[in-house]
């Protein structure tokens, strides 16, 4: 029984597919299935439902899919406490949706860089869930991202709140001449938004659709400067984290809509893998860097509205 044999049956059963499977962990479908074989043969069991899609286990393969997450646990502490003094070294795999990586990610490659020559980090992006998604497959070592307050992170995952930001609504300057107005006041202008999947798009339609209002999608477009270009030319509304507002070179051509019934807020996590091994310390630089530059960011827009 080896310990690549419970690895690739554990990743099937989360993934439910072998090919994804194998795509986490980064080998072929034939070699995931002959590692499942093999843990089959050596347990004497069948621990697959091959006749149903997706994949799920046996009854039995339940059961021993738990143990072997406890097995996982052990090893994952094992190696940390082996690695843990070791010079980090290898490929630091990073998260972060573009909304905060356009802020965040030019400083905090380069102190990784300046600390950790031996270090190379990868970078990947897409919204939070997706992301959250990638490093339970074992994709990813660490992600920066948007998640509501009091977010529960899976079993083995690590969050930590790194600042709190209010989300606000912006509008072309003098479109808006209510000191304050609700929802349903402006939902029937449309929205300036990115494309379905996006956590802030998903708050907002809730709201909406508490009220019986429908969302309406003027335009979906990737990229908060380009977004807040957008509604500066009044094509919109939109919906974006304070500090990137009042960072915009848009800034001077917006303004915020007071809107009295929706005021979301959004916390930004550092979220990663209860064990990291020597990967420990660059991942909290990464998370302190991603701290300060929001800070620094907060506090420049602070400067600039006084």
């Amino acid at each position: 029984m080896k310990i690549d044999d419970i690895d690739a049956f554990v990743a099937v059963i989360r993934s439910q597919s072998i090919s994804q499977a194998a795509e986490s962990l980064q080998l072929t479908q034939p070699a995931i299935t002959r590692r499942v074989q093999n843990f089959e043969e050596a347990l004497g069991v069948s621990l697959l439902d091959r006749n149903t899609k997706p994949l799920k286990p046996t009854p039995m393969g339940m059961r021993v899919y738990e143990q072997c997450r406890s097995v996982l646990r052990e090893m994952d502490a094992l190696r940390e406490l082996v690695l843990s003094d070791s010079s980090p070294s290898g490929v630091l795999r990073l998260g972060v949706p573009q909304t905060v990586g356009d802020v965040v990610l030019l400083d905090a490659l380069s102190q990784l860089k300046t600390l950790y020559p031996d270090l190379q980090t990868q970078v990947s992006t897409g919204w939070g869930s997706h992301l959250l998604g990638k490093m339970e497959n074992g994709e990813l070592d660490a992600v920066a991202a948007l998640f509501p307050a009091g977010k529960v992170f899976p079993e083995g995952i690590v969050g930590r709140s790194l600042a709190r930001m209010d989300l606000v609504v912006v509008a072309a300057k003098g479109e808006v001449r209510k000191r304050s107005c609700k929802l349903a006041d402006c939902y029937q202008r449309g929205w300036v938004l990115n494309p379905d999947g996006c956590g802030f798009r998903a708050g907002l339609q809730r709201a909406l659709s508490d009220e019986g209002l429908s969302l309406r999608i003027n335009l979906e477009t990737f990229g908060t400067e380009l977004q807040l270009g957008l509604i500066a030319n009044g094509l919109g509304f939109g919906l974006v984290p304070r500090p990137l507002l009042e960072n915009s070179r848009h800034r001077e051509r917006l303004e915020v809509v007071p809107v009295s019934d929706f005021k979301p807020v959004i916390d930004l996590w550092l979220i990663h893998p209860r064990f990291l091994g020597n990967l420990q310390a660059p991942v909290a630089l990464f998370g302190e860097t991603v701290a300060q530059r929001v800070a620094h960011q907060a506090e420049e827009g602070a400067a600039a509205g006084s």
